[in-house]
């Protein structure tokens, strides 16, 4: 279906057959790191608000914020490019201007835009990798993000500065807040696809150590089930 689980199944084939699939998961997991509480957070407004967050593969931003309260749902799709150019095929080849990326819908009492941000560069995305996340490469992997309303861009602001000068990183943080040109959902056999594929070595290796990470470093805001696309 995908370059990057045929390369994946292939790499971990070699792996199991000389025992080193679970080292090489475990190692995965070290990528997540405990950052600090944003700063600047007010209070959101009344009502149900939507952020887009750009980290990688979607499966496994998807796989992370479906599991956190306060989080209505979850949708793997295509931002920072066109419609006409949003689909899989199109968005692989690097050249579309989109990112692959999740549009979340969050209720504001539940959970701040400033915590989904703490999450996300804690345990979704390394910030210091440029168009780049784990083991895919190309611009559609950028860390990036969008936000939907001037204020949701003013606490990304403060908080990338606010980490920056927390030396939680040796190297720079390059992750890019871009503005919000419209959020294309990916097709139907991207949604949910963490939840049914958890055997898939993309997912073992890539993806369920940053569901790990979010349950050890947030177990107050880990739902016990995640909000489906599909339910």
């Amino acid at each position: 279906m995908s370059v990057r689980v045929s390369v994946t199944a292939a790499i971990a084939a070699g792996l199991i057959a000389v025992g080193t699939l679970s080292t090489i998961s475990a190692a995965s997991a070290e990528v997540a790191v405990r950052t600090p509480a944003a700063r600047v957070d007010p209070a959101g407004p009344a009502g149900m608000q939507t952020a887009v967050f750009a980290g990688g593969c979607f499966w496994g931003v998807q796989g992370v914020y479906q599991r956190v309260k306060g989080v209505q749902s979850a949708v793997s799709g295509y931002a920072g490019g066109a419609k006409a150019t949003a689909q899989y095929e199109r968005v692989s080849g690097g050249d579309t201007g989109h990112a692959e990326a999740v549009r979340i819908t969050y209720d504001p009492r539940v959970v701040s835009y400033g915590t989904l941000l703490q999450i996300y560069f804690s345990v979704v995305a390394d910030p210091t990798q440029l168009n780049a996340q784990g083991p895919d490469r190309g611009t559609q992997y950028r860390s990036a993000i969008m936000p939907t309303t001037p204020a949701q861009a003013q606490v990304a602001r403060a908080y990338i500065a606010q980490l920056g000068r927390s030396g939680v990183w040796k190297r720079p943080i390059v992750t890019r807040i871009e503005p919000y040109r419209g959020f294309y959902p990916a097709e139907p056999y991207h949604q949910d696809y963490l939840v049914r594929n958890p055997d898939s070595a993309y997912i073992r290796i890539n993806d369920l150590p940053k569901v790990k990470a979010l349950q050890s470093f947030y177990p107050a805001m880990t739902r016990p089930q995640p909000v489906l696309v599909g339910s």
